[in-house]
């Protein structure tokens, strides 16, 4: 009888990894062990970034996308990996369900992935936490930094969909129960931690970067630092195990890193530097993805992990869809998944948007059509040839329903420009300038801003970022994934539009500062009909629905 972890060693094997490099972890996963994980070695591979244009409320197929060209790369003889974020519990008890694909470009084992997988989630959570009650006990005692209750910026995480923790007071009931304070819950995709996890390359750099936090302000209105606390060790500890990358499979029986899961509207969408440097020394072809469309995750994928990490893509796929293309040309999220050529051909405007900020990145793209059952081919034919009057290499990909082996064209046209390709970095600002002018020029260049208006909260914000030394930071803007604007109801291509800039956090542990726009929340809320209702578990154990 094959035993269940033969096949987790089988897996390793395709990504070059011995049985005695990482650590089985349940029933299909497994974790890469320090040595390997954080070893200071040269990269081989070519690295292709997966973004998108502006998807639809139920997404565009982005991950399912990146999952399809790595089976299907593998098909073509190359030796393929995908590096790629974990799924929120928020997401997949809420709108969209589970994030690790789906059909025959799915990971696996699904309902693990989607549901826990190996703890990393929970160990962010607890680590964010624990801070919590550290900056409380420090209040309560008054001991150690002054640390000023009404300035305090560390809010509280739960991995869960929860519009009700947004705003919460603490303390309550007498003196014996703590200090009484506004606080509020964030979920924990946003937390400043899981940013710091996903931008660390080892247990070292992870401990600094925690303790580098700003939790508050002291009464003299100084930062005051987790290390402050003392809390960096304790939360390095809590993470240890939590900074390995978790080895999983695709249902096509390629190799994948899963690891990590900051939101990409409001955190920087890019799964870990860990990993996808990892991926990038035993594989020759990397796919890895960032959050939403191109206008969030890819540009600070760009702009802040290529930075951390020291890479730059070799390609680029653009996903997109029909019903997102007619969602874009202003139908509903319902009706644009009707055929309607008049709504498509408006919405290639926020396609066109979307080529012309990646030209300005230098790389040419390769945009990857995914298909959906009742997709009109008349539709299908008008947007491939009119990406070729663009001059744009593109294809259809079906890997849904047929898996990597209908992605083998678009699969080749990738590998083509990758291997072609001498990456050049080409950021969107320099890391010297103002705060405000990196605000404007990624609302300018990457949005089509016409102008930027920052709150009188926004502009103290930023004086006090810089007064403290926070200046020269990149900027992770929270922003809609709806809309190119900070509105999610102007659709398509938006112009002469301004976008507002309400508040600016601190993250210098991760090492950017988070300007907020709009009425992007840090805590999503559930739908009318939330997915868990579809979630189950039957007599036998089988888990159902989490996909």
């Amino acid at each position: 009888m094959t035993h269940p972890t033969d096949a987790t060693f089988a897996i390793a094997d395709k990504l070059g990894l011995r049985s005695d490099e990482i650590q089985p972890w349940g029933v299909g996963a497994a974790k890469v062990l320090p040595g390997t994980a954080f070893a200071d070695e040269p990269t081989s591979a070519k690295l292709v970034l997966v973004s998108a244009i502006s998807p639809t409320p139920a997404g565009v197929g982005k991950t399912t996308c990146s999952i399809g060209l790595t089976d299907a790369s593998r098909l073509l003889g190359v030796r393929a990996v995908c590096a790629l974020r974990q799924p929120s519990l928020g997401p997949v008890f809420g709108v969209k369900g589970g994030g690790a694909g789906g059909g025959k470009a799915m990971l696996v084992p699904q309902e693990r992935i989607n549901l826990h997988l190996t703890g990393d989630m929970h160990a962010v959570t607890a680590a964010h936490d624990l801070l919590s009650a550290l900056v409380d006990n420090a209040i309560y005692f008054g001991e150690g930094p002054r640390l000023d209750p009404r300035t305090v910026t560390w809010r509280r995480v739960i991995d869960m969909n929860d519009r009700f923790l947004r705003r919460t007071v603490i303390g309550l009931g007498g003196k014996a129960h703590g200090v009484v304070r506004e606080d509020g819950f964030d979920i924990t995709a946003a937390s400043e931690v899981m940013a710091v996890l996903c931008l660390s390359r080892d247990w070292v750099d992870l401990k600094r970067r925690l303790g580098s936090i700003v939790v508050g302000y002291d009464t003299d209105g100084k930062p005051v630092l987790s290390r402050d606390l003392g809390a960096q060790g304790a939360m390095a500890a809590l993470l240890r195990d939590a900074l390995l990358p978790n080895l999983v499979s695709t249902a096509g029986g390629s190799p994948a890193l899963v690891h990590g899961g900051p939101f990409g509207n409001i955190a920087h969408g890019c799964s870990s530097v860990v990993g996808t440097r990892l991926a990038m020394r035993r594989a020759e072809l990397v796919f890895t993805e960032a959050g939403f469309g191109f206008d969030l995750g890819a540009e600070k994928f760009l702009d802040i992990k290529c930075r951390a990490a020291g890479l730059w893509p070799h390609a680029i796929v653009l996903v997109c869809s029909l019903s997102a293309l007619r969602y874009h040309g202003g139908l509903s999220a319902e009706a644009c998944k009707r055929p309607d050529r008049e709504a498509l051909k408006r919405g290639m405007a926020n396609l066109d948007k979307h080529l012309e900020t990646i030209a300005g990145f230098g790389i040419a793209p390769v945009v990857a059509v995914n298909a959906f059952e009742g997709d009109p081919s008349d539709e299908t034919e008008l947007l491939l040839a009119a990406l070729a009057d663009r001059g744009v290499a593109a294809g259809v990909v079906d890997v849904y329903r047929r898996g990597g082996e209908s992605a083998t064209e678009v699969a080749a046209k990738v590998i083509e420009k990758a291997r072609a390709a001498t990456p050049k970095p080409k950021f969107t600002y320099e890391l010297t300038d103002p705060p405000t002018v990196k605000i404007e020029k990624v609302a300018r260049a990457v949005y089509g801003a016409k102008d930027v208006e920052l709150t009188s909260q926004a502009r103290g914000d930023i004086d006090r970022a810089v007064a403290n030394g926070f200046g020269e930071l990149p900027i992770c803007v929270a922003k809609t994934h709806l809309s190119l604007s900070d509105d999610p109801k102007k659709v398509g291509r938006p112009r002469d539009f301004t976008l507002t800039v309400r508040e600016v956090r601190v993250s210098a542990g991760a090492g950017f500062l988070v300007p907020l726009t709009g009425e992007i929340l840090t805590m999503p809320g559930l739908p009318r009909k939330p997915h868990a209702s579809g979630i189950d578990l039957l007599p036998d154990g089988t888990i159902v629905g989490a996909v």
